[in-house]
């Protein structure tokens, strides 16, 4: 690999990094094609800037929905016709019989899940539903999922595998936030979407556990934009959604989606 290819990129990404890139080599060189485990946003941007430094290989992203956060990639040779490969993509659908289970967040299902032993690779977008839940999963995996996946947060469930053609998507549940900062920083916005001090923030920042835009973040003075998405590891995202002009007394108007 070309040592200048790590100089864009944080040095804990660099497996991925060394990952992709032999992706893309074997698509290029040798004609393969590869289909990933589902990769955030921020790994999707790295694997399509390594392919564009080759002329010859291309990549195509599915999640199962227009929006999509999670998505796994097909790498391969330009001249390959891609629209009608496979992309392994299936329905975990998650029902109870329990109407406490509607009470249920994303994050009961995400810890539920990955309780099973597997990586988050496997898992694509977690749907939220007024009856259950759809989760998008690799197809090699889904029996797997299905067979092992009994309760969520203590409560008794049934599982279905259903065609990716039957997702059904829910919106991304936000707690609307309206916040008063001394400045645009990360550590100052963070602090007050936490609710814990400048002192607490720091910590995990400066630990490497907090990403900005799903690439990670440790200056705790870097500037927040509208459209940033935050997230700190054990504490939870949030999304900057306006910056609304300043107070009397200087101080910058935020408003903040923390996601529920």
């Amino acid at each position: 690999m070309r040592t200048d290819i790590y100089e864009h990129f944080h040095p804990d990404e660099r497996d991925f990094v060394d990952k992709a890139w032999e992706w893309v080599e074997r698509a290029g060189q040798y004609h393969e094609m590869k289909l990933t485990d589902f990769l955030d946003p921020r790994q999707a941007y790295i694997l399509d800037t390594l392919a564009n430094r080759r002329g010859d290989v291309q990549v195509r992203m599915e999640g199962g929905s227009a929006n999509a956060e999670r998505q796994r990639a097909l790498i391969a040779p330009d001249y390959a016709y891609l629209d009608g490969e496979d992309m392994g993509l299936v329905v975990l659908s998650i029902t109870s019989a329990d109407q406490k289970f509607l009470q249920l967040d994303h994050g009961d299902y995400m810890g539920a899940l990955l309780s099973l032993g597997l990586k988050r690779g496997k898992l694509g977008d977690i749907h939220v539903l007024d009856d259950g839940c759809h989760t998008v999963v690799a197809r090699e995996i889904a029996d797997y999922f299905s067979l092992h996946l009994h309760q969520v947060h203590r409560m008794n469930v049934f599982t279905d595998i259903l065609p990716i053609d039957q997702l059904r998507t829910s919106d991304v549940a936000l707690q609307m936030m309206d916040l008063t900062v001394a400045s645009l920083r990360l550590d100052g916005i963070a602090s007050d979407v936490y609710r814990l001090s400048r002192s607490k923030i720091l910590t995990p920042i400066k630990a490497g556990r907090c990403k900005v835009n799903w690439k990670v973040a440790e200056d705790p003075s870097k500037m927040l934009q509208a459209g940033d998405v935050v997230s700190v590891q054990g504490l939870g995202r949030f999304k900057v959604m306006e910056t609304d002009g300043m107070t009397k007394k200087g101080r910058f108007r935020v408003k903040v989606g923390k996601f529920v």
